[in-house]
Order: C-alpha cells, then sequence, then structure tokens
C-alpha cells in the first residue's frame, strides 16, 4: 500500500509539472444589497492585501514551472456578476500587482438586494470551464448571508461541476460586541455553506468574524488552497 501511495504521489507530481498550470483559481466576491459602501472596501482591499501578503505571494509562485491563474469576479443578484480581474498567469510579483491595483481601482455597481448564490456558482463555473488543462480548478464563494434569489445554491449541479472543488468564505455581522446571537449567527451560515455550497475533493468552509477580518480570513484561505494536497501515506 505504502509503495503503491507513493507512485501516486510521483504520478501527480508529473502531472502538474506537464500541465499549463497547476490551479485555476476563481474568486467570488458578495456585492449584494446587504453589502454597503464601507464593507464593499473591505472586501476588495482586504482582497488586494491578501494577494501582496508574503506568505501569499511565496504561495502562488513556489512553482513557477507550473504557475497558477486567478480570476476574481463580483457577484449580486441573478443576472448581476461582474469580471473585475480576468484570467492572470501569475508568473511573477508583477502579476499579484496588477491584480491588486485593479481590486482597489474598482468602484461598486449594483442596486439590486438579492444575494443569489446559485448563479454565483453558476457563473464561476462557467469561468472555470476554459481552464480545463489545469491540475485543479477550485471557485471560491464569498458571502455574509444565505441565498434568496435564483436558482437554489444545492440546486446548481451538473457537468460544469466536474472536477472543481468550491470553497466558502463566511462573513459574520458588522464589527461590534461579540454577542451569542452574533456567533450564533455565523455558526448558522456556515452550516447552510457545508450544506449546500461547497463541494469537491477537500471543499471547506473559512470565516472572518466580521468585514474588518475579511483580509484575515482571506489570507488563511488562499494560503489553504494554495498548498499542494496532500496525500496519506498510513496503511
Amino acid at each position: 500500500m505504502r509503495a503503491a501511495l507513493l507512485a501516486l504521489a510521483c504520478l501527480l507530481c508529473a502531472g502538474a509539472a506537464r500541465a499549463d498550470c497547476r490551479l485555476a483559481l476563481a474568486l467570488g466576491l458578495d456585492v449584494s444589497g446587504s453589502v454597503d459602501a464601507r464593507e464593499y472596501g473591505l472586501q476588495r482591499d482586504g482582497l488586494a492585501a491578501a494577494l501582496e501578503a508574503p506568505g501569499v505571494r511565496a504561495a502562488f509562485l513556489s512553482q513557477p514551472a507550473a504557475p497558477v491563474r486567478l480570476a476574481v469576479f463580483e457577484w449580486s443578484g441573478p443576472e448581476q456578476q461582474r469580471l473585475v480581474v480576468d484570467w492572470t498567469v501569475v508568473d511573477g510579483p508583477a502579476a499579484l500587482d496588477r491584480a491588486a491595483a485593479r481590486l482597489r481601482a474598482t468602484s461598486s455597481l449594483y442596486d439590486d438586494p438579492a444575494t443569489a448564490i446559485g448563479a454565483a456558482l453558476a457563473h464561476g463555473a462557467g469561468l472555470l470551464a476554459g481552464q480545463a488543462r489545469c491540475w485543479r480548478r477550485v471557485l471560491d464563494i464569498s458571502g455574509d448571508g444565505p441565498s434568496n434569489s435564483g436558482p437554489h445554491p444545492a440546486a446548481v449541479a451538473g457537468g460544469a461541476f466536474s472536477g472543481v472543488t468550491v470553497n466558502g468564505l463566511v462573513i459574520g455581522p458588522r464589527s461590534r460586541a461579540n454577542t451569542t446571537k452574533d456567533l450564533t449567527n455565523v455558526k448558522s451560515l456556515e452550516g447552510y455553506y457545508r450544506a449546500h455550497v461547497i463541494r469537491g475533493p477537500g471543499a471547506f468552509v473559512e470565516t472572518a468574524r466580521d468585514f474588518d477580518d475579511f483580509a484575515r480570513a482571506m489570507r488563511r484561505k488562499l494560503l489553504r488552497e494554495l498548498a499542494p494536497p496532500a496525500l496519506s501515506l498510513r496503511q
């Protein structure tokens, strides 16, 4: 068994070396009506800051022969999605600098109060469909509430999600003193994402206490997504 697992690990590494990229990562940011101007800025700038963090940069650039491809989009109502950072080959620090600058230069243009997670999932899967030659494909959906418009997230499925992992970043209530109600709301939203949103190999949910905590949570999530898959050698 141990020899077989070691052989599989070697095959995966060889496959990564041959792939156009080792990871296609599409990040979807919630800009629905529950997100005010301040929270929009914290989310946008928080992602930019995460892309500039030394540890995250090192993770992005750890395998130059098989770089990461990155895209960022915003989502709101069923018909409201916008590509903010088009597919970018992260082949050096300058690529991350450009993505961070693009994020900081973006302003909100949405007035739909709806939260359409299902539509966001379908949009992200469509983006990743064009990156089929990458070794891994990951869609990340950030949000501060459950879906209330468009198709239910659990109903959005099909071939577009074949080989795609969907992770979630749950954002808690606005900054204020922690209360039992606040913690209950966060746990409830985590449970909703686990039950209906995330899917695929190794899928997980990261949690931000609130929008002020978004940058920290995004750094943690990116480091986890950029890490190479681990294989257990236990018999």
